[in-house]
């Protein structure tokens, strides 16, 4: 693959797929900057791994199995970053300011409370759910997660089971 072949089809994946990485981003990265820096990091691993794409695997179980394993290794080091700048945060909150909430804003907080509720969960839990999420069929994920198709399915209902108990939890029942 040459260098421009290579660019053309980045390109292609980052414009067709940015939910996808976005969706895997938001599972493992709760704050916006982590969000961007995640974000970059599985684009540059993407770009990286692509002249060992062979087409043997559809595009998104490629660039799911690359986003979740750059994610596993970021928030492997998530800890160490986050001690490190902890006093900086503390002391630029602002205690007591309550949020006014709209609509919209609402539904941005579910949409945060399920994220939030999937970063919870064991890794290949949310990798899961964010499969499931993303429309991905039950041969896809098992292609990404290396288990069986029927596994998937009881996988499935068992998760849907616990996000709806941790969700209700929350007061954002779905």
């Amino acid at each position: 693959m040459d260098a421009s072949e290579q660019e053309s089809i980045f390109r292609h994946w980052l414009a067709n797929h940015a939910g996808l990485m976005w969706k895997v981003v938001r599972a493992f990265a709760a704050g916006p900057e982590d969000q961007e820096d995640l974000l970059q990091d599985i684009a540059l691993q993407l770009w990286m791994s692509l002249p060992r794409f062979r087409n043997e695997a559809k595009e998104t179980t490629w660039i799911y199995r690359v986003a979740f394993n750059t994610a596993l290794v970021w928030k492997r080091d998530e800890k160490r970053r986050h001690t490190k700048h902890e006093k900086f945060f503390q002391l630029n909150a602002a205690p007591g300011i309550a949020a006014e909430h709209s609509t919209a804003m609402r539904d941005e907080d579910r949409v945060q409370q399920l994220y939030t509720a999937i970063r919870q969960l064991p890794k290949p839990d949310a990798s899961l759910a964010l499969m499931h999420l993303d429309g991905l069929s039950y041969r896809e994920m098992s292609d990404v997660l290396g288990i069986s198709e029927s596994n998937v399915g009881v996988k499935l209902n068992r998760l849907r089971k616990r996000l709806a108990g941790m969700l209700k939890g929350t007061g954002h029942e779905s």
